[in-house]
């Protein structure tokens, strides 16, 4: 168990993709993102959301991801942001998403 308080220090907050692309050099099929996160920033990322998610249908939509983890090298990229989603059982992933419309950067608890 974690206390509130606990939870308070994960920084979670709502971006807007801005560009993916595709990421070869990934072990498992990925795309590289860029993300605005508003007054906090474009932050990049890699995600494995290939299964349900063409590259083109993923810029302008909203996420949600973990803006306070240190960057992460995969295959030589900066992952500097951690996507929020259910994965299913085969490793599939569907990403979290505010279901309305919200300032980029907007605070998720």
């Amino acid at each position: 168990m974690i206390t509130y308080d606990d939870f308070l220090k994960v920084e979670i907050r709502v971006g807007m993709i801005l560009e993916a692309d595709e990421f070869p050099r990934a072990q498992k099929p990925a795309y590289r993102l860029k993300i605005d996160f508003g007054p906090y920033g474009v932050k990049q990322t890699s995600a494995q959301i290939t299964a349900f998610y063409g590259k083109e249908e993923l810029v302008g939509r909203q996420v949600v991801a973990v803006m306070n983890f240190p960057p992460k090298n995969i295959a030589g990229f900066q992952s500097e942001v951690l996507l929020l989603g259910p994965v299913w059982e085969d490793g599939r992933v569907v990403l979290l998403s505010p279901e309305r419309k919200t300032a980029n950067g907007t605070r998720v608890l």
